[in-house]
């Protein structure tokens, strides 16, 4: 099994990142703040204003690093990595099956099923709990849609579908939020770029975390992340990193959000507002969002397919495996991640 390597967070303003040897260095003012090796890594993560030398970037290309730029508040903004190296039949057999709509409709439905399925599974497991009819109607509701979602081949129908289950989900994803926090921990449904409220940003920001993932997984089978099913190609969007992303925003992102709304190891006090509406997030509070998805990485969990226990950082890897077996033609489905 492939080793699941790391990734190096850099959040701290005006730091810079060179070569030091084998390692990665990081300074900050002339003053050195830390080394890194490089065969440690699988990626670079750069928040905000950080810099990096001319022969660190050569290096890191040379040896598969991936290095990504995001805006200080998680926003991607532009990705590095050195030559392609996966095989030329996969991307081939990928880039055929999203020239077909039958094909795209097909690997779209596989996504959304899994998405549905593990937003549903959130909030039948909280309806338990809680009581809230609300809850248990929508869940309901999504359980209709997943099943309307096997039979349809329509890619057009099929994201219909998505943005109605999407929006019966968000419209009681507050209730997922302790009663005691929701004052202060504002949701008011999904909104972005920016955000208008403390949940909104938080959510976003992981999903940025997630999509980085998600685009490394990809490329390290070999598969070409700009080119979707789901997602159409646009310049500059991974869009076959956003479809795979589907089934695990509920159980990654959106699972670990909540834990840390509901522990308050996230309040109200680690955003900002912006003049224009927009809610940001803390560099205090960032960096604690970073460690907390790092330490939910190291988690371990059975796949639900392969039934083999795995780190959860290892999820997207093993993902991306099965997608290039289905698109080579050695599965007859691709299997989406689903919890229980």
């Amino acid at each position: 099994m492939k080793r699941h390597l790391n990734t190096l967070f850099v959040t701290t303003q005006d730091a810079w990142l060179s070569k030091d040897g084998e390692c990665v260095a990081v300074s900050l003012s002339g003053k050195h703040l830390g080394t890194v090796p490089l065969h440690t890594l699988q990626s670079i993560a750069c928040f905000g204003h950080v810099s990096c030398s001319q022969y660190l970037l050569e290096h890191c290309a040379k040896l598969g690093v991936s290095v990504t730029w995001f805006t200080e508040y998680g926003r991607f903004m532009a990705a590095m990595q050195g030559p392609v190296t996966g095989n030329v039949l996969l991307r081939r057999a990928q880039y055929r099956l999203a020239d077909s709509p039958e094909a795209s409709a097909e690997l779209a439905r596989f996504f959304l099923v899994g998405k549905v399925r593990n937003c549903r599974t959130i909030l039948q497991r909280q309806a338990r709990v809680s009581k809230e009819a609300e809850l248990t109607a929508a869940a309901d509701a999504l359980g209709r849609i997943l099943r309307n979602l096997a039979q349809e081949h329509d890619l057009d129908l099929l994201r219909g579908m998505e943005g109605d289950a999407a929006r019966k989900y968000f419209a009681v994803f507050a209730l997922l939020i302790k009663k005691e926090l929701r004052s202060s921990m504002r949701f008011n449904g999904r909104s972005k770029r920016p955000p208008q409220d403390e949940v909104n940003c938080l959510l976003s920001f992981f999903y940025s975390l997630l999509a980085h993932d998600v685009r490394s997984a990809l490329e390290g089978v070999g598969l070409d992340p700009a080119v979707g099913f789901l997602h159409r190609e646009r310049p500059g969007r991974p869009s076959l990193a956003l479809d795979m992303m589907e089934e695990f925003r509920p159980y990654l992102a959106d699972r670990l959000a909540l834990t840390l709304i509901n522990r308050q190891q996230i309040t109200a006090s680690d955003f900002t507002c912006t003049e224009v509406g927009g809610v940001l997030l803390k560099e205090k509070a960032r960096k604690a969002i970073l460690a907390a998805w790092q330490e939910r990485k190291r988690e371990e969990v059975m796949h639900p397919f392969l039934g083999e226990r795995m780190s959860v950082g290892m999820l997207c890897h093993m993902q991306a495996r099965l997608l290039s077996r289905y698109l080579r033609g050695d599965m007859d489905a691709y299997p989406p991640f689903s919890i229980r």
